[in-house]
């Protein structure tokens, strides 16, 4: 595909480095462990991680396109995914994008992508002004615990303002406010009371900040039910139902993770191989010293391997 103004697409500058482009706009520069199968499993190696999800770039996502020209996006990375993960298929595990906007093309591109070799897709954490508590959300959500799919949620085009776009801002606190506020959608909105209990979604950077707040919002719906009781159940209610990642850099922060979502919802994430990522891989968890040797394992490995199903049997934690 082209680029014109308003796609995003890559820019090659030479074998180990290129630039995400959107339109003419630089977005951000990688190196070939964004596509180089030797360069991450060197990396792996060096971290103690035995197999790695290949996710999308959320930039790629493209659900501001007509669902055409999505799903035409949607293709071509994630065969390019495939390709790239091929010559360690044991350890590269490819997760699928899809045309979110369209929930009938995005079951078509989930189940083509399953056939072909993915494990499971990632989502961006809204569509426009549309939440991941929207119908047409709702019903590919419910196609993907059907299916037995394991959802990725990550946070993506966060508001801008001229206080957001100093210091990463956006980045540093605008992706834990657009999690959290999606986690809010998936509970208030109904989303869990709708879908079965067998729907496996996992949250980036540790949820936002939905475990330090949740006790406000436990309070929020008793207090205020003419607005807040929107869901049939108080909010706590629904920890189990989701897992997050363990990408919060601080064992204090990891400790609330899992105070209050339980050892068994949460798992070892890296943000690998972009720079705000954690380097190595899991060291959070391993500075945890609150964690006995069984919660520990479940979060290197145990957790991770019940998320992804069958297409991991043998991921394990170091």
């Amino acid at each position: 595909m082209s680029p014109r103004r308003d796609w995003p697409w890559l820019r090659v500058d030479s074998e180990r480095e290129a630039c995400l482009m959107v339109g003419s706009r630089e977005f951000r520069r990688i190196g070939d462990a964004c596509w180089n199968a030797e360069v991450r499993l060197a990396d792996m190696d060096a971290d103690g991680v035995d197999a790695q999800v290949v996710s999308p770039t959320p930039v790629f996502f493209s659900y501001d396109a007509t669902a055409s020209e999505a799903t035409k996006v949607a293709r071509i990375f994630n065969d390019l995914a495939l390709e790239v993960c091929a010559p360690a298929s044991d350890r590269l595990l490819p997760f699928a994008q899809v045309p979110l906007q369209d929930p009938d093309a995005a079951c078509a591109e989930v189940d083509r992508c399953l056939a072909n070799g993915h494990l499971g897709v990632e989502i961006g954490n809204h569509i426009g002004d549309r939440d991941l508590d929207d119908e047409g959300v709702v019903t590919f959500l419910q196609h993907c615990a059907d299916r037995g799919v394991p959802v990725f949620v990550h946070p993506w085009d966060m508001p801008s303002s001229p206080r957001l776009d100093r210091w990463m801002a956006r980045w540093i606190t605008g992706m834990p406010a657009e999690t959290h506020l999606t986690i809010l959608a998936m509970i208030l909105g109904g989303v869990f009371d709708r879908v079965p209990q067998s729907l496996r979604i996992c949250f980036a950077h540790g949820g936002g900040s939905f475990a330090f707040w949740l006790g406000r919002l436990e309070n929020a719906w008793h207090g205020r039910r003419d607005i807040i009781a929107t869901s049939k159940l108080p909010p706590s209610q629904y920890v189990g139902r989701f897992s997050v990642d363990s990408v919060v850099f601080e064992p204090t922060a990891l400790r609330t993770l899992v105070d209050t979502l339980g050892a068994d919802c949460v798992m070892v994430g890296s943000d690998y191989p972009y720079p705000l990522g954690e380097r190595p891989v899991g060291n959070v968890v391993h500075q945890a010293d609150f964690l006995d040797d069984d919660a520990r394992a479940a979060l290197l490995g145990g957790n991770a391997a019940r998320f992804l199903g069958s297409g991991a049997a043998k991921l394990r934690g170091r």
